[in-house]
């Protein structure tokens, strides 16, 4: 019985980044995750469908998509693809003291997929990230290539703010495994600010309350489980740190329209 996500991983567990042409033999893969890594894939040439969690994209060279780290995707190839595949660790930007390249990271973590205009010096940022080895050089072709793609999706704001900040730790407690909690309070406290201000952060810079933001992840994360796994309700509610069935249940049904079992049928 399959009770968990199958997670591939593509990068030796000491490397920060990795950058490789995509491999040209991929047409169907089975629905993974990459637990410790955001990847970016840009194609250039190919055919078929990227699913990324529940949405299913056409693939319409020149593409670019966005896997966060804790998103269920495959893929379902007709032609032959061609471009690359970055792989970036958070230790990475752990490492760098450049805020605008993390701000720009960040926008980034909201999109899926972007369809491009030009690529010419974007096939060239990738080409060097495949064989440079010097951290700030790498720092600055990973910057410059963020720009590039979100210049092709909207314009760019100037400067990252202590919002924007805290909004990007916010996401990656969310992302963290096995620990989704329904409770604004708990990530309040981790992020060393009160509910209030945390639910006003929110509204300010995704026009959500900090209770929608968690519901999202959380219906997410149950809505992974519920299709590509065949854990019990109880059991997916459980990892939700859900004590009650019921409850669980019930959430689900107020954001969905659907109780899970319904959702796993359709």
């Amino acid at each position: 019985m399959k009770n968990s996500i199958y997670i591939k991983t593509k990068i030796e567990a000491a490397a920060l980044l990795k950058a490789a042409p995509f491999r040209k033999e991929i047409r169907k893969t089975e629905p993974h995750k990459h637990n410790s890594y955001f990847e970016i894939i840009y194609l250039r040439e190919g055919s078929g469908f990227h699913t990324i969690d529940h949405t299913s994209f056409s693939i319409k060279p020149p593409t670019v998509f966005f896997v966060r780290k804790e998103q269920v995707h495959h893929w379902d190839m007709t032609d032959t693809p061609d471009g690359f595949v970055l792989l970036l660790k958070k230790g990475f930007l752990d490492q760098s003291m450049d805020s605008e390249l993390k701000s720009l990271l960040s926008k980034l973590s909201e999109l899926s997929c972007i369809y491009l205009k030009e690529t010419e010096s974007i096939d060239t940022i990738f080409q060097l990230l495949t064989t440079e080895k010097d951290f700030t050089v790498t720092e600055g072709l990973l910057k410059a290539l963020f720009a590039k793609i979100l210049i092709s999706a909207k314009p760019l704001t100037n400067k990252t703010s202590k919002t924007d900040d805290v909004i990007t730790v916010f996401r990656e407690l969310l992302n963290q495994p096995n620990d989704l909690r329904n409770n604004v309070a708990h990530y309040a406290e981790k992020l060393h600010t009160t509910p209030q201000n945390l639910n006003a952060i929110c509204r300010k810079t995704l026009d959500q309350s900090a209770t929608e933001v968690i519901a999202e992840h959380m219906i997410s994360e149950a809505k992974r489980q519920l299709m590509y796994t065949e854990s019990r309700v109880s059991e997916i509610a459980y990892s939700l740190n859900f004590n009650d069935t019921s409850h669980f249940v019930k959430y689900f049904k107020r954001y969905t329209g659907l109780t899970p079992q319904t959702f796993r049928n359709t």
